[in-house]
């Protein structure tokens, strides 16, 4: 599964661990992402996202019918 969130756009972000004798070492810092499937009841089927755990709670105060409209106006399929 990618790290990357279709409603937000979130993505890894790259860093360096630093050990205690300060050497550097490259690093990942990967979003929450979660898999979640919702009821589309405009076009009567569920709808399988790939969002962050941010995008989730944005989902739940916008809607379903409105984030998907957000997903699909970035150019993504959903």
């Amino acid at each position: 599964m990618s790290a990357h969130c279709q409603l937000t756009g979130a993505q890894p972000g790259f860093g360096n661990n630093i050990s205690h004798s300060h050497r550097r070492t490259s690093r990942r810092f990967d979003p929450n992402i979660q898999r979640k499937r919702y009821w589309l009841a405009s076009e009567g089927r569920h709808v399988r996202l790939t969002l962050s755990a941010r995008a989730i709670k944005t989902v739940d105060t916008i809607g379903v019918e409105a984030a998907v409209a957000r997903i699909r106006a970035r150019g993504v399929k959903a």
